[in-house]
């Protein structure tokens, strides 16, 4: 092969992964102490959105939407063959999904139209710039990673033409949480079986994860329908039957996967434990649309701890494997998860008090905000500086294999 092009900007923009997880990260450690002092009317409601909406909006097109950029963009040059997006392109994207969230906060002063319109770009872009990068790479059999992601940003445009039109979001908050949960049944689906297979192998054990067969098209499916009769007829025994059967089957899914085998490497439990909120969130989603509990009890194991904890334990693992570090967790990056989960069991309780003068809601967001300061304090400098062993940006590395 030829040898690849000089590279000899920032490493901060060598690799899709780094800006984006990094902004992630910090937005996460921000974001939510924010939502709190908002929701305690400590701090006015920011921009054109109401408080619940911009919570819920930047939470899932700003934190884990940069999250799936960083993730892809450094997952399509394993497909291609391509060098990855870097340099100035990618910060062009960096500034789009950082002026998305200035005009959502208000910051910008556009108004409701203005900053939908200036919020959208970034999806957009980034499926266009992945569709460009599929077709040159002539990888036509990933081209269908562009549907969920299509999707997303058609989701964050309904969420703004909501807002607009009805003072507040309805489908657009289910349905962009419903296709983050998709990508994660998907794409994790692929991955943590993976992983545990190849750890396992390599310890000789003589049980291993059961690969990707036809029992996992089933609980996709399942999935998939659940997830689209939640957004779209909440309130009906469809709906609250489907996502009762796509929990077992996803639970039943998880089984096969082996992750009690997986304790002695804390990396790669915490995509197991990650996983577990989803079923876990479908049943209680389930429960909440029969009318049986709080819808919040199901969306909040979805988002904290499904979408939450898979992104986090992705942005720990990619982190590492991209800046030539061992794949090991250590404690820091360890508690960071366990203040994670902590977290999504804590916001169980709502207003009710867990300890005294800390209800479910307060005690949830101080233990997000501790996770990922954690997170930050770790990986935040790799993110930042040339990957280990080098003195300085140089020839770019093929991309990592477990992108």
């Amino acid at each position: 092969m030829p040898p690849r092009p000089q590279y000899d900007g920032p490493a901060l923009l060598s690799f899709g992964f780094r800006p984006f997880f990094l902004a992630a990260s910090l937005f996460a450690l921000l974001a939510i102490p924010a939502w709190l002092l908002i929701w305690r009317g400590a701090l006015p409601t920011p921009g054109p959105l109401g408080a619940v909406d911009w919570h819920i909006h930047e939470m899932t097109f700003g934190y884990a939407a940069a999250v799936v950029a960083g993730f892809l963009f450094t997952a399509v040059p394993n497909w291609t063959g391509r060098m990855p997006v870097r340099g100035w392109p990618l910060l062009v994207l960096v500034a789009l999904w950082l002026v998305g969230r200035l005009a959502v906060s208000g910051a910008l002063g556009v108004g409701g139209v203005g900053a939908a319109v200036l919020d959208s770009l970034f999806l957009f872009a980034v499926a266009a710039m992945i569709a460009r990068e599929i077709v040159a790479g002539r990888n036509w059999r990933n081209l269908k990673v562009l549907v969920p992601i299509t999707l997303l940003a058609c989701a964050n445009v309904l969420f703004h033409v909501e807002s607009i039109t009805q003072g507040t979001a309805d489908y657009g908050r289910r349905l962009g949480i419903g296709l983050l949960v998709f990508l994660i049944m998907l794409i994790g689906g692929r991955v943590v079986p993976s992983f545990t297979r190849n750890w396992m192998a390599q310890r000789g054990a003589a049980r291993l994860p059961i690969p990707f067969n036809r029992f996992d098209g089933i609980c996709l499916a399942f999935g998939g329908a659940a997830l689209l009769a939640w957004t779209f007829a909440q309130w009906s025994m469809a709906a609250a039957l489907l996502l009762g059967a796509a929990g077992l089957l996803h639970l039943v899914r998880l089984v096969r996967w082996r992750g009690h085998a997986t304790l002695a490497n804390p990396l790669l439990a915490m995509l197991h434990v990650a996983y577990l909120f989803i079923p876990a969130g479908l049943i209680g989603t389930g429960l909440g649309a029969a009318g049986l509990v709080s819808t919040q009890v199901g969306a909040h194991l979805l988002t904290i701890g499904g979408v939450g904890g898979m992104t986090m334990a992705v942005m720990m693992r990619a982190t590492m494997g991209h800046t030539g570090r061992a794949l090991a967790a250590g404690p820091l990056l360890t508690a960071a998860f366990g203040l994670l989960a902590l977290a999504a069991l804590a916001r169980l309780a709502g207003a009710t008090d867990l300890i005294p003068g800390y209800d479910g809601i307060t005690l949830a967001a101080l233990l997000w905000t501790a996770a990922y300061a954690l997170l930050c304090a770790r990986i935040g400098p790799w993110l930042a500086r040339p990957k280990a062993g080098r003195k300085a940006p140089s020839r770019a590395a093929a991309p990592h294999r477990e992108a």
